[in-house]
């Protein structure tokens, strides 16, 4: 059994949603955000208090967009994954860092700066610059939506989950309204996924019947 530490709509939705989407059953263990503040017993599970945190066997994995790779690929085969033969590998491979080094990443300090912190220690300069940094490096995602329904492959694919979850996180961030007409089209195909909403009504579910509340 696989199992999934998860904070609500946080990063680790994206391997909630990539199980949803695989249809591999897991166990979801829900944390108050952000757990290193609040669940510090989690710090005998992962050592950087981080989520998500997987664990399948004996493998252990923290970083949310490998371990969707990792689900398509060893719990394959599945068109999820992109196989090396194919012409898009090294595309469906970029979009997949590209998803949270470039485009969580920003919004992680918007959401930090703008939110987070004590009213004292919030920076408004922060958050608009990565806010711009943000919409900058939705560029290359804008371009390539402009002839494709998908990122990689002609298919929905892990690729698909993973810079996913940047657009829902744009709605936390408030950065969603200056979405280009492609990318927020493309958002609602991803939004309409019975996967998606699995993924949804999953994480409600367990964070009910665990006692934990969102924060973002």
């Amino acid at each position: 059994m696989i199992t999934l530490y998860h904070c609500l709509s946080a990063r680790s939705f994206r391997p909630l949603w990539a199980l949803e989407e695989m249809g591999l059953p897991y166990e979801l263990k829900v944390l108050p955000f952000p757990p290193r503040a609040f669940a510090k017993e989690y710090f005998d599970v992962n050592v950087l208090g981080t989520v998500p945190f997987l664990i399948d066997g004996d493998t252990r994995m923290s970083e949310s967009a490998a371990i969707c790779e990792y689900l398509a690929v060893r719990h394959g085969p599945s068109p999820l994954a992109v196989r090396p033969d194919e012409a898009d590998y090294g595309l469906w491979l970029n979009w997949l860092h590209q998803s949270d080094a470039t485009l969580t990443f920003p919004q992680a300090l918007v959401l930090r700066y703008g939110r987070f912190e004590p009213a004292e220690r919030r920076q408004p300069q922060v958050v608009e610059d990565y806010a711009k940094w943000f919409h900058g490096r939705l560029r290359m995602l804008d371009a390539h939506l402009l002839n494709h329904e998908w990122l990689a492959a002609g298919r929905f694919t892990m690729a698909d989950v993973a810079v996913g979850y940047a657009l829902m996180l744009s709605e936390s961030t408030g950065l969603a309204k200056d979405l280009q007409p492609q990318t927020a089209a493309y958002w609602a195909r991803l939004k309409g996924r019975d996967g998606f909403r699995r993924a949804l009504a999953a994480q409600d579910k367990a964070a009910a019947e665990q006692g934990v509340k969102a924060a973002i």
